[in-house]
């Protein structure tokens, strides 16, 4: 390969990624994403945990009205479709503690109504 047609290949891979990255700007959807945390647990040294969780936007609105209360509104949020609990052992705990700790992992994500019991949710008072 010359080097104008190296030079062109390169210009191409550029522009290929700046486009896939503007598109992920604009994404509007549910999707599984790998996310890792930190797991602090008295008795037991820090470790970090890498899993799967759902990531996006979805359509939500609002609107003001007249009539109590005020607001209508349409909130769908990224949320687990399908999961499944996951339970590790950490490292250096001690002994009379359970080294035990559990947390969801995504198999799949939607847009979906907000759940207060999985889902952290903006509530109107």
């Amino acid at each position: 390969m010359d080097r104008s047609s190296s030079l062109l290949l390169l210009l191409f891979l550029l522009a290929s990624s700046s486009s896939v990255m503007v598109n992920l700007r604009r994404f509007t959807g549910c999707a599984v994403r790998e996310f890792t945390f930190v797991v602090r647990k008295p008795g037991c040294r820090g470790a970090h945990i890498t899993t799967d969780a759902c990531w996006g936007r979805c359509e939500t609105w609002e609107k003001p009205t007249l009539e109590p209360p005020f607001l209508d509104s349409f909130q769908r949020v990224c949320t687990y479709n399908r999961s499944r609990v996951v339970t590790v052992t950490l490292p250096n705990c001690d002994a009379n503690v359970d080294d035990r700790y559990s947390y969801v992992r995504a198999l799949s994500c939607a847009c979906g109504t907000c759940d207060i019991t999985t889902t952290e949710c903006v509530t109107s008072p």
